[in-house]
């Protein structure tokens, strides 16, 4: 089993349409998908709520220490992907997710305090040798900034553009919060529109780099087996209010010295 984790310390990146959209792009690629809640601000929850019960399911880990378990027991009762979308901030769940997964994802809009904000989530991904990428996310159509925050991302965070910045960006539509809003994944909501095709896109962008430059086969999650799942399906059950948590220890900054000057 893969696991993707989405993380940022910038609040509003939309790390939850992204995980939405990216486990229903999967999930029509042909594999077994679960999302999970590390935010308990609610975003994913709330649209189960929505969404009702179904076949692509939400369940809440706000623990540290549950995600590990957790992502084992998925992996034994035959998940093949585990979509983790994480709060904002650096907290003891968001760095054991990123320390558990195959892929961080960081999702960034293209302006300078998205870019800026990022750092920390690099030196985490960093720190724990992860395989990471960011996501130039609700992006105007057109424009000289998204070129500017592509090159500043790529120049500062690695040497080959092509592995660090997925593509294709995803550019800021009505869809999103639309079918966010009705409980569906974007490629539902729309399945034949430009933000569908451009999700759709992303996944395989993913896929690649999950597999080593292969595409997983539509089989793949076709003979999983049924999986056990806490799901929130009530607003009773909803998270309130988070609890305080112990910061984790500062990792050592690998990224120290690095600037996030984007020129915009």
């Amino acid at each position: 089993m893969h696991t993707i984790v989405l993380a940022t310390q910038k609040g509003g990146s939309g790390k939850s349409t992204l995980a939405i959209g990216l486990a229903l792009a999967a999930k029509e690629a042909g594999h077994h998908v679960r999302l999970i809640e590390a935010d308990q601000q609610g975003t994913l929850s709330r649209w189960q709520i929505r969404r009702g019960i179904a076949d692509l399911l939400v369940e809440t880990i706000y623990g540290a220490d549950e995600i590990e378990p957790r992502l084992r027991s998925l992996a034994r009762h035959g998940a093949t992907l585990a979509i983790i979308d994480t709060a904002g901030g650096v907290s003891a769940a968001t760095t054991a997710a990123i320390r558990h997964a195959d892929f961080c994802l960081i999702p960034a809009r293209p302006c300078v305090a998205d870019i800026e904000a990022s750092a920390g989530t690099l030196t985490i991904a960093r720190a724990w040798k992860k395989a990471f990428a960011f996501v130039l996310n609700q992006t105007p159509i057109r424009g000289q900034r998204i070129a500017n925050a592509a090159e500043a991302l790529g120049n500062k965070a690695a040497r080959e553009l092509d592995q660090v910045l997925a593509r294709p960006f995803i550019v800021m539509r009505n869809d999103h919060q639309d079918a966010l809003a009705a409980g569906l994944a974007v490629s539902e909501f729309s399945p034949f529109g430009k933000s569908a095709d451009e999700i759709r896109d992303l996944w395989k962008w993913v896929e690649l780099r999950l597999n080593g430059g292969v595409a997983a086969s539509r089989e793949v999650g076709a003979a999983a087996s049924d999986v056990e799942f806490p799901i929130v399906l009530s607003p009773e059950h909803l998270p309130e209010t988070a609890p305080e948590e112990a910061a984790p220890q500062r990792l050592q900054a690998l990224g120290e010295g690095l600037t996030w000057d984007a020129g915009l």
